[in-house]
């Protein structure tokens, strides 16, 4: 009862195509999440896009939802970036709202994901509190439900996009309860000294963003 679409696709083990809405009107989220059958999930950008954490990204998931069972998994996109930043109320704020799914970005190292695995979910595997009235709802489901289900169904996902995140890039994917390591090649690009995509990254960003895939693979993860 707790799957939806981009968790289905990464049980087939096949490519999630997917959108980015960087605008706060809940109902252009809708347009966006119903404009393709082939859709399995859409971001809802909190860092860059023009949509306030609450109650913006709550507002536009709701709107995702009510296109039914076929709707895309609805993601939320954290504001906090680096290594200093808080990042736990703000995962906690996105997956009240009812998010599928967290990105955050700037990961550096281990650390760090293991504290973003760790608020992403309930006790006993992390120390995500528990007290919206809201989240379960906008799943259809039960608190009790919600409860059983959420550890195995929300999906964690990381940017790699900074020197620091390559060079820890292998202790980060081998981090339990992070699912995917997603590439910010425009960050990364600057970050490893070389112009931004036009359209594509630079030949040499190209090979890290292999080196990052590998990573990724080889401790079972999502790229």
């Amino acid at each position: 009862m707790t799957s939806h679409a981009l968790l289905t696709a990464f049980n087939a083990a096949k490519p999630a195509l997917g959108a980015w809405i960087t605008l706060s009107e809940p109902l252009t989220a809708r347009l966006v999440a119903g404009s393709s059958p082939h859709l399995d999930w859409v971001v809802i950008d909190c860092e860059h896009g023009l949509i306030s954490l609450n109650p913006g990204a709550s507002n536009s998931i709701q709107a995702i939802m009510s296109l039914g069972e076929k709707a895309p998994s609805a993601l939320v996109r954290i504001p906090a970036t680096g290594a200093s930043a808080s990042t736990s109320w703000q995962i906690k704020y996105a997956l009240d709202g009812g998010a599928r799914g967290v990105l955050v970005p700037m990961v550096e190292n281990a650390a760090k994901a293991r504290e973003i695995a760790s608020d992403a979910r309930f006790p006993p595997v992390g120390r995500r509190g528990f007290g919206s009235p809201f989240n379960h709802g906008f799943w259809g489901l039960s608190a009790a439900e919600y409860m059983q289900g959420a550890n195995e169904s929300v999906i964690v996902m990381v940017q790699i996009e900074t020197k620091a995140g390559v060079d820890h890039v292998e202790e980060i994917a081998a981090v339990d309860g992070i699912d995917v390591l997603f590439i910010g090649p425009y960050d990364l690009s600057l970050g490893l000294g070389y112009p931004p995509p036009s359209p594509d990254p630079h030949p040499e960003v190209e090979k890290v963003i292999h080196q990052i895939k590998d990573a990724a693979h080889s401790k079972g993860k999502k790229w």
